[in-house]
């Protein structure tokens, strides 16, 4: 199964175009203190608002800090707020998935419900509302978004419960006396990875996008840490001056989040057993 799903994977152009640039992102994100050219916080004021050169590839913001160094290590914080805010939202997804799936009835309903109220509420306005009673911070951030993004998961796992609790595999687990818990994480859940794993992938793509809009409102990571939100931010107080402030913040955030979208469609349509040849 693992050579079909790689031999179905590698034949997926977009999918393999994803993967090399989530790769890059990791490659960039772990090199960054040896391929930053220079210091990201590094003031400068002879060169404020320098456009690209030999110098300053990516041109310079409004206190002369090289552009190319801060994006190098805000993908740092794209990777940390991706990976830790969907690895919130797949923990609180699976288990609350995994039990309304797995006993029914009463528990189902109750946490459905609770996911249509919180399906009722936009989420990024939710974000908004709650970090502007908590101190805006990475950690907050990460947090936050995570929090308010479980419920996708949620119906995934519960979808996969339904199915599967009625298995042979598992009407043995019962008839050998396995408890409800050793049931459910140690027969049941590992064979929902699959959808899991293609819900936290794309889910970090989300968590990537929400990042940087709320860097881009002032909201999210604070300056002087370096995100691509928050160079857009001075893009945009730019505009007419320094274009190069806003198309390459914005290119970078597009393509990672193209790229992180098309790897999850593509291990969704490997694993996918309608779409085998």
């Amino acid at each position: 199964m693992k050579s079909d799903f790689q031999d179905r994977f590698l034949r997926n152009k977009l999918a393999l175009a994803g993967a090399i640039v989530v790769a890059i992102l990791f490659a960039v994100s772990f090199l960054a203190p040896w391929l930053a050219p220079h210091d990201p916080h590094e003031i400068d004021l002879k060169n404020v608002l320098a456009p690209p050169s030999w110098q300053h590839p990516l041109g310079t913001d409004p206190l002369g800090r090289d552009v190319l160094s801060r994006m190098i290590w805000g993908s740092r914080i794209s990777l940390k707020v991706g990976f830790v805010a969907t690895g919130i939202s797949i923990v609180i997804g699976a288990i609350l998935g995994a039990l309304a799936g797995y006993y029914g009835r009463w528990v189902d309903a109750v946490i459905m419900r609770f996911v249509d109220i919180m399906l009722c509420f936009p989420s990024f306005f939710l974000i908004l509302a709650v970090i502007a009673i908590l101190e805006p911070s990475i950690w907050n951030i990460m947090v936050i978004i995570g929090l308010t993004s479980w419920m996708g998961v949620t119906r995934l796992v519960r979808a996969d419960f339904i199915s599967l609790k009625e298995r042979d595999f598992v009407q043995a687990a019962r008839v050998i006396g396995a408890s409800d818990g050793r049931i459910i994480f140690r027969h049941i859940l590992p064979n929902t990875m699959a959808s899991i794993l293609v819900a936290a992938t794309l889910g970090v793509a989300g968590a990537i996008l929400t990042e940087s809009a709320l860097s881009f409102l002032g909201i999210g990571v604070q300056p002087p840490t370096p995100s691509w939100g928050n160079i857009l931010t001075a893009g945009k107080d730019n505009i007419d001056i320094a274009w190069w402030l806003s198309l390459f913040p914005g290119l970078a955030i597009l393509i990672t989040v193209m790229g992180y979208n098309l790897l999850g469609e593509g291990i969704r349509d490997a694993l996918d057993p309608r779409l085998r040849d």
